[in-house]
């Protein structure tokens, strides 16, 4: 359970109170001493003995709504007429919808949009099929692929469940990139199969966007889709994390002034996040890479290790170190969290070394509570938009996105993956501090700058179209 009011449990009350002086401050803090907090008062209605206001409260759980509810109730002269929940209520009917580019005026407008004008596109596309990415939607348009087996924070929910996320990944998609993406949530856990229909579907797209599919499947998936298709293939999971999670600890070095190749990093959660994290921080020059799973330090040699943990194995953890989380974390500058809630102690962050930087990026609720360890680590981040320094993938993927459709790229390759990182890092400048090491995604400047970094990358690498 959440400890601080957050918008992700936000109440709307209207509620109906006697007309008289103190009636609002009664209700205020009757809300107060229950722990939430009043984010906004709407539409004040004053009749003559009554007054109707809209209250907007964040509370921390479904449990803590029900405790704002009994708290106003309990006011003499206040009575509640509407109680929504202002999340369920925004996923009402689904976050996205289908609009139309094309004009449907008058008869010339349907004889180009379809019948008969739409037979001659259809021809030069079937002389030529590389014209689909110039007069279809695949130009602009991204499959958001799940099974829903690994959703960060959530675990394996399904594809029914997992609906709501790929959903709201479309709508950032062209929210801060004006790309068109649509979720595409398959009822199957064969990587085999999870292949064969995003093949299958390549005609209508224009790029892949993979998301939360569990270890080690999704790595094959990833793998094999690349190779096979011509058109970018992304896993979010993987590689907008590590950009995002690159570009954050690029500027909390800068801000204690240590070094990539002299840190200890610990990385908890090895599944396709913090195998991919863990790459794209050794690419940039970290030596030291400690990874732990629910068995504790991943080594090489230890017994039952999957395909991708056996490479993780023998390409990190330079020194052997075995046992649990607070066992290896003893000396580590940088402890990255992609697991889930609670699993650092404030004693585990006291054992690290001098300035330590923790990244605990869990989803909804992080490893450890920023509170607890605010004078302790020199720089925290989370995944969550209520606290300072949220490591948001919402920074890398549409950019990178952006970047590879107005480049035209075959694929997304590694340096356009780090020039994203560096873009999203060189956003913060000379505006560093520890409560900002990485822009907030509403910051304009952002899908910009990592498009344009992502589409020179792709153009000096050779991967475009038409070049």
């Amino acid at each position: 359970m959440a400890d601080t009011p957050t918008p992700a449990f936000s109440l709307r009350l209207r509620v109906r109170m006697a007309n008289k002086p103190g009636m609002l401050g009664k209700v205020a803090i009757a809300i107060g001493e229950v722990g939430a907090n009043i984010t906004g008062l709407q539409g004040f209605e004053a009749k003559t003995e009554t007054l109707d206001d809209d209250i907007i409260v964040n509370c921390t759980s479904e449990a803590h709504q029900e405790q704002v509810r009994a708290a106003i109730e309990a006011i003499e002269g206040v009575e509640i007429l509407e109680f929504e929940d202002r999340t369920f209520k925004m996923h009402e009917g689904g976050k996205i919808e289908v609009l139309s580019l094309a004009p449907v005026a008058d008869v010339d407008d349907l004889s180009m949009a379809y019948t008969p004008g739409v037979a001659r596109v259809c021809l030069a596309i079937a002389k030529d099929e590389a014209l689909s990415h110039e007069y279809t939607i695949r130009r602009n348009t991204v499959a958001i692929v799940s099974d829903g087996t690994a959703v960060l924070g959530l675990g394996d929910i399904g594809p029914y469940a997992a609906m709501p996320v790929m959903e709201g990944k479309a709508l950032l998609f062209k929210h801060f990139a004006g790309v068109d993406a649509f979720p595409i949530c398959v009822r199957t856990t064969s990587v085999e199969e999870i292949i064969d229909i995003v093949m299958k579907l390549e005609p209508t797209f224009g790029g892949i966007n993979l998301e939360d599919i569990a270890a080690p499947g999704a790595f094959e998936v990833e793998e094999r889709l690349d190779k096979a298709l011509d058109i970018p293939v992304f896993h979010d999971d993987q590689h907008g994390t590590a950009i995002v999670t690159l570009a954050a600890l690029d500027n909390a070095l800068r801000l204690v002034d240590k070094r990539h190749a002299d840190i200890k990093v610990v990385v908890a959660g090895v599944g396709a996040a913090g195998v991919a994290v863990s790459k794209i921080l050794m690419d940039a020059g970290v030596v030291n890479v400690v990874g732990v799973d629910r068995q504790g330090a991943v080594y090489d040699g230890r017994s039952g290790l999957n395909s991708s943990k056996q490479w993780f194995a023998e390409n990190t953890n330079p020194d052997g170190l075995q046992g649990t989380i607070s066992q290896v974390i003893a000396g580590a500058d940088v402890f990255i969290g992609l697991s889930g809630p609670d699993l650092l102690t404030v004693e585990d962050v006291k054992s690290m070394a001098k300035d330590a930087i923790v990244f605990a990026m869990a989803n909804p609720n992080p490893e450890i509570r920023p509170e607890l360890i605010k004078d302790i680590a020199a720089v925290i981040a989370t995944g969550r938009s209520d606290f300072p320094n949220q490591i948001n993938n919402v920074l890398a993927f549409p950019g990178v996105f952006r970047g590879a459709f107005d480049a035209q790229a075959k694929r997304i390759t590694e340096n356009m993956k780090v020039a994203a990182a560096r873009a999203i890092a060189s956003v913060v400048g000379d505006d560093l501090r520890p409560d900002f090491i990485i822009p907030s995604v509403f910051d304009t400047r952002v899908a910009a700058v990592v498009a344009e970094a992502s589409r020179a990358a792709a153009v000096a690498d050779g991967v475009c179209r038409n070049r």
